[in-house]
């Protein structure tokens, strides 16, 4: 076994723990309502960010001669008195802050054995960070590394996470079928959103951990800049598989038997998923990424506590 199995099936579960559906993730509105309220922290920002831009807001930023249509209201009379000439105060401008979803869409992410497939769960993940962001007063947007139908724009209240939601049920129903849909790489998403985001911004990756190793380290460096955290998707039978003979259907649609009533395989499929793991987590912590693990069957909000935690060592 050389990498994680792009297997779309393991065990029958229900219908709605197959392909996410609008108004599950429409529900998952009241998974923030007792967070706390947004702030400005350490390592980042939570809340209204302050824009790079010079203008009227709320935070002094400097001083400048007078011109001829500036508001005579925020004159600087001690500047002025000292210079003998008439100075103006500008105000650092206060803009949404863009929250940005990025998905991963690999077809490793389409299997599920106990209450729901990954890939359901990365839609879960999603719309809690969209619903969060829209109670933090952010503009929310959605990327994935496709070849077409790959972002959803930034906007604002509830219409823009309701369009973040739409795309999170599309994207994470099936695999993609067809070329022109096919997925690009999660490298191809990254490289959107580093042309996307500005400074003050937030970035949530939802991924495979085997898709973790498809982008450079220098790439995931260049998105910590930015408040950056990833969660990775995992299943229970990829940390302990039974010790039985399974069948699974494969993304083309074959079937394979694997013998894990054997304990080499057993151990083999362990050190498989366990080493793609702690690799991936080393990689997004030594950029400096924020890194929580949300197996299948948890709670979709159980990784919301990593927003609270110092980012990883940056290089």
């Amino acid at each position: 076994m050389t990498g994680t199995p792009a297997i779309t099936a393991a065990a029958n579960l229900p219908a709605d723990g197959v392909r996410p559906s609008l108004a599950e993730l429409i529900a998952l509105h009241a998974r923030v309502q007792g967070r706390h309220p947004a702030r400005r922290g350490a390592y980042g920002w939570q809340g209204h960010a302050l824009s790079t831009l010079r203008g009227r807001g709320m935070e002094y930023a400097e001083s400048r001669e007078y011109a001829p249509g500036d508001d005579a209201r925020h004159i600087d009379w001690r500047l002025t008195a000292r210079s003998g000439r008439l100075h103006t105060k500008l105000f650092q401008a206060e803009r949404e802050r863009l929250t940005l979803i990025l998905a991963d869409t690999a077809p490793a992410l389409y299997f599920g054995t106990r209450v729901r497939f990954k890939s359901v769960q990365a839609a879960r993940a999603g719309a809690v960070m969209a619903w969060l962001a829209q109670r933090d007063g952010d503009r929310v947007a959605a990327l994935r590394g496709s070849h077409r139908d790959a972002l959803v724009a930034p906007a604002g209240g509830r219409r823009g996470v309701l369009r973040v939601l739409d795309a999170l049920v599309r994207w994470y129903a099936t695999p993609a079928q067809t070329e022109v849909d096919a997925e690009a790489g999660l490298g191809r998403a990254v490289e959107h959103a580093l042309r996307l985001l500005r400074p003050g911004a937030r970035v949530l990756v939802l991924a495979d951990p085997a898709s973790i190793a498809t982008v450079a380290p220098a790439q995931w460096a260049a998105l910590a800049r930015f408040d950056a955290s990833a969660v990775l998707l995992t299943d229970p039978l990829e940390r302990e598989p039974p010790q039985a003979r399974r069948m699974f259907a494969l993304a083309d649609g074959s079937r394979v038997a694997l013998a894990l009533e054997t304990a080499s395989v057993r151990q083999r499929w362990q050190q498989t998923f366990a080493h793609t793991l702690a690799q991936a987590q080393a990689m997004l912590q030594q950029a400096g990424v924020r890194v929580a693990v949300l197996s299948s069957e948890q709670d979709s909000d159980a990784w919301l506590g990593v927003l609270d935690t110092p980012r990883g060592r940056r290089r």
